[in-house]
């Protein structure tokens, strides 16, 4: 057997530059790159590997752990999890900044490699600079924080190691059912230390991924519920457009006359124009998508989690039959529906052949075609051009669609957190899989910025626009300089409402009085609240930057963005009041059973009723 001598660190390196996926654009390699931010618990060895390798795996510098990651998540997603990101740091507290986005990438089922430094194993000299010392138990280190938020992890305590370690961890990474963040923690001394690898460990290897069939059984258990189904509903999640499954799904919905809503997450799998194309679902839903949901027989929910937003706390559709089409079995069993455990692709076409003279009944469809017809004037009127003094979320979204012609098929919104993603959901129009890109799993925010430069490095060829409140600019605001650095442009719209509107409203619908959300409600030292110039602070990061006054001028500010070769953000004030009526269902948030406030006591009772509503 011949062999090659390497240390840990580059053999690490060398094995996943050669690793190489099948995707819609080919063979292409399966890691993007690196991004790196060194320290005295990488530079050395990880840092030196990658120097060596620069060319076949290239390193990206970045600002903050936490924004490189959610860049190299955002990146996974934009590929449909055909390509992935590898994040290396120091340890301490660069590696316990990754704890929030690998808790992102675990929610969303997104690959992302994690590559934190570790302290030493010899323990000779501990502890060392950023150590973090268990009084009981002396194998815990600040990396073991990433233990509950990884789909796979391990400690790299010996070089010989990675013959199993690294398959184990692609295996993961590539899996549609086990897809999601791996860490290997890398100790700084084992790092460098040297083995005699076999030189086949790094022949070039081809992921191809998996789409597992349906099982006989359980297909005849689902074809069972929906043979009897009438007022059928299908649930477009994020599994969808990662099983690259969107033709399959509109041949589904065409051939039996199935409307079709979507997530956040799937958003995207049917043209926003289709006749059957309900819009979003759920908290954040659309009027005709929640109307059909409430009266449906049946629930066919493909490639979703199911999540609270999506059910309204399990309000919105409990009196249909459910049936769970999904590559991961976990998300298969929720809520006692019929579990259908296959990739979405595979599942439909599967239903669909053995269904072929079923359709839903001629007056559901007829009633599903005119409430997206009415939805989508309505979402016309919604974010047409209107004389106000202060704009709303809905009246920017329009300005940004109208700014370009082709903007349905060439755009790529991203969002998180914060009154946009409800907006988004239900005004945000796009003809194509992947031109709306939420993050709206774990709703982080902070990472619409660095989520962007992500999208924008997967899809440079298409225009990557950032939609972000205040309060997330704020969060986490340094991508921008990295963008410019990397010469991969953004435009960035910073919705300014002057503090956490969205928040502030929830405050108020649960009873309480404004308190500590909007600048104007917290409590204040003798200068007042900060006059924050965000155009100013993003110039200052190297971007094109410039405030305006007015919807008209945001129109023209966007026409010179998109014109600009560099990074370009925009900041518009808006109405922290006012969001959009239509649509939308309960969402259980508890309320204090005791309070000196009859809004609170009023609150609960609202609560309560609704409470009764929620299927167990």
């Amino acid at each position: 057997m011949n062999t090659i001598r390497l240390t840990t660190a580059q053999a690490l390196v060398r094995y996943v530059a050669a690793l190489r996926a099948r995707t819609l654009q080919g063979e292409l390699p399966l890691f993007g790159g690196v991004f790196a931010i060194f320290g005295h618990g990488n530079v050395a060895g990880i840092g030196e590997a990658l120097y060596a390798c620069r060319d076949a795996l290239p390193t990206y510098r970045a600002h903050n752990e936490q924004a490189m990651a959610h860049s190299a998540i955002a990146y996974a997603k934009a590929h449909f999890r055909r390509r992935m990101m590898v994040c290396t740091t120091s340890i301490g507290p660069g590696a316990t900044n990754l704890v929030t986005a690998a808790a992102v990438a675990h929610v969303n089922r997104l690959p992302v490699l994690l590559l934190p430094g570790d302290v030493f194993v010899s323990r000779a000299p501990d502890p060392v600079l950023q150590q973090v010392e268990d009084f009981a138990d002396a194998t815990i280190t600040a990396n073991d924080c990433l233990r509950p938020v990884s789909r796979y992890f391990d400690r790299i305590v010996h070089p010989a190691q990675l013959l199993t370690a690294l398959p184990q961890a692609v295996r993961v990474l590539t899996d549609p059912s086990l897809c999601g963040p791996v860490t290997l923690a890398l100790p700084q001394d084992v790092q460098t230390m040297a083995h005699d690898y076999p030189e086949a460990f790094f022949a070039p290897a081809v992921i191809d991924f998996a789409a597992p069939e349906p099982s006989a059984a359980a297909l005849a258990e689902a074809l069972a519920v929906l043979r009897d189904a009438r007022r059928p509903l299908l649930i477009a999640g994020g599994g969808v457009l990662y099983a690259l499954a969107t033709d399959a799904l509109r041949a589904f919905a065409e051939a039996h006359g199935v409307p079709v809503a979507e997530t956040h997450a799937g958003k995207g799998a049917l043209p926003w124009d289709h006749p059957l194309q309900m819009g979003a679902i759920g908290v954040t839903g659309s009027p005709a998508a929640n109307a059909l949901a409430a009266e449906a027989d049946v629930v066919l929910a493909v490639g979703t989690r199911l999540t609270d937003f999506t059910t309204g706390s399990h309000s919105l559709f409990g009196q249909a039959r459910l049936v769970n089409l999904n590559v991961n079995a976990f998300d298969a069993r929720k809520w006692r529906g019929v579990e259908l455990n296959a990739d979405a692709g595979r599942g439909l076409a599967a239903l669909s052949a053995a269904l072929p003279m079923w359709r839903a009944d001629p007056g559901w469809q007829d009633r599903a075609r005119c409430g997206a017809d009415d939805w989508r004037t309505d979402i016309a009127r919604l974010t047409g051009v209107r004389d106000v003094a202060l704009p709303y979320d809905g009246d920017v979204i329009g300005a940004v669609q109208r700014s370009a012609p082709d903007s349905t098929t060439r755009d790529i919104v991203v969002c998180a957190a914060g009154t946009l993603p409800a907006e988004l959901h239900k005004l945000w129009r796009t003809a194509t899989a992947g031109g709306y890109h939420m993050e709206y799993g774990y709703s982080c925010m902070g990472y619409e910025i660095a989520g962007g430069l992500g999208v924008k490095m997967a899809r440079p060829e298409r225009e990557v626009i950032v939609m972000v409140g205040d309060g997330s600019y704020l969060m986490l605001n340094s991508e921008i300089a990295t963008s410019v650095l990397l010469d991969r442009k953004l435009i960035v719209v910073v919705l300014d409402n002057r503090g956490y509107g969205c928040i502030n409203r929830l405050q108020q619908a649960v009873g309480g009085v404004p308190f500590n959300n909007l600048f104007e409600d917290c409590l204040q030292g003798s200068q007042g609240a900060p006059r924050i110039d965000f155009a100013a602070h993003a110039a200052s990061l190297g971007a094109l930057a410039e405030n305006v006054a007015s919807i008209a001028e945001l129109e023209a500010a966007l026409v010179r963005a998109r014109a600009a070769r560099r990074s370009y953000v925009i900041t518009i004030a808006t109405d922290p009041a006012r969001t959009t009526d239509e649509g939308g269902c309960w969402w259980e948030v508890a309320v204090p059973e005791v309070s000196e406030r009859a809004e609170v006591r009023a609150a609960r009772q609202r609560y309560e009723a609704d409470k009764r509503r929620q299927t167990p």
